[in-house]
């Protein structure tokens, strides 16, 4: 997956480090670009996915429009140039701070996930002068068949507004002056791979999208969020998500009216794969039964495994010999500090590097200095002479 020659670049590096691979990025937002466009489709990208400048640089140069889920995120793609009218604000707990920097870029579209927030930011919209423009989340109860912990569009979860608050919103919108109804908005999860659940979801927005007609309560846009996984197991054969399946069931299954605009939320999808935690084995202990790879990278520069029990494929970048089983495990002071158990990688010795792939999503941007550690270095292909 790696190019040998960038490899043999790599050896005199510190370790550990993120390594991106541009060109696969770049070919990825190709993909995402022509499927999308093939319906006329809006993308934004999901910025909480990975923030990483080039990154960034990189997808918004597509003109891809952002999915931001904090003040700060909707400050860095502004001065990324990404322009106000393509940039969505999510998130629970929005603040007054954080509303206060939305309404003064004027942004796209604020996904309000409770009643109580759409008080609060007709209320700030109001002494800034301003009308809000929003989308209402709602939680459609669509099993999105993926990992417990990254599960949100079902009735029991802090995220979006259920059915049963229907008939209380429908009377809130009708009577904030400083609030532009323009959309709806549902995210059910992450990591879906199973396309058939885009279409149970478009088939209960179209149910919904009615009941806002119905109200007389005019929809511009409808946006399906994000949620689209990728091949942790078997990455350097599966690269690319299934992009034109994605795509397609909106097409095929969701009712868009003549005047609606769809507009989706991709991030670990276009990022996940390109990205590569580079790290160097310090020692080689044996237990009674078990060989431990101790490495000097760990839950500080990736958290995906200790935090959701992830598991990401991970490779020798400098040993060919014969496969053993080992635990690869890191440096920090916490026992759930472990990569992976049990996996056979060839022979390794202090000084071999590894490589831990699919890391693009959710890596660095997690990353953390916790036991004081630097925070982790990045490099891109673009750096390299082959």
């Amino acid at each position: 997956m790696i190019q040998p020659q960038i490899i043999r670049q790599f050896q005199n590096l510190e370790t550990p480090f993120y390594f991106y691979d541009l060109d696969l990025l770049r070919h990825t937002l190709k993909m995402v670009e022509q499927e999308s466009k093939k319906y006329g489709f809006h993308v934004h990208y999901a910025v909480k996915a990975n923030a990483n400048d080039i990154v960034l640089n990189t997808i918004f140069d597509f003109g891809f429009g952002a999915d931001c889920v904090s003040g700060n995120e909707i400050s860095k793609v502004a001065e990324l140039g990404v322009s106000g009218s393509k940039i969505a604000f999510a998130g629970v707990g929005k603040t007054d701070k954080e509303i206060t920097t939305a309404l003064q870029n004027d942004i796209f579209s604020f996904n309000c996930e409770s009643l109580p927030e759409l008080e609060v930011i007709d209320q700030i919209a109001g002494r800034l002068g301003k009308t809000a423009r929003v989308a209402i989340r709602i939680n459609p109860n669509v099993d999105p068949k993926t990992h417990e912990y990254i599960t949100t569009g079902l009735n029991e979860n802090k995220f979006g507004v259920n059915h049963w608050d229907f008939d209380r919103l429908s009377k809130l919108l009708k009577r904030l002056d400083h609030i532009k109804l323009t959309g709806i908005h549902f995210h059910i999860g992450s990591q879906i791979t199973d396309i058939k659940v885009f279409k149970e979801l478009s088939l209960k927005v179209n149910t919904i999208s009615e009941w806002f007609e119905n109200q007389g309560l005019k929809l511009q846009h409808i946006n399906m969020g994000g949620g689209l996984g990728i091949d942790y197991e078997n990455p350097e054969n599966n690269q690319f998500s299934d992009f034109a399946g994605y795509f397609k069931a909106f097409h095929t299954h969701l009712k868009l009216k003549a005047h609606q605009e769809l507009h989706v939320e991709l991030g670990r999808s276009i990022v996940g794969q390109c990205g590569h935690l580079i790290t160097r084995v310090l020692y080689v202990k044996e237990g009674m039964s078990t060989k431990f790879l101790i490495t000097d990278a760990g839950m500080t520069e990736l958290i995906r495994p200790m935090l959701y029990r992830a598991k990401h494929k991970i490779s020798s970048l400098s040993s060919t010999e014969s496969a053993e089983v080992y635990d690869v495990v890191g440096p920090i002071c916490e026992s759930t500090d472990v990569f992976a158990k049990g996996i056979e990688l060839p022979k390794s010795k202090r000084g071999d590097l590894l490589a831990i792939h699919s890391a693009g999503a959710y890596g660095e941007v997690m990353a953390s200095a916790y036991n004081l550690r630097d925070l982790v270095k990045t490099y891109h292909s673009d750096q390299f002479q082959e």
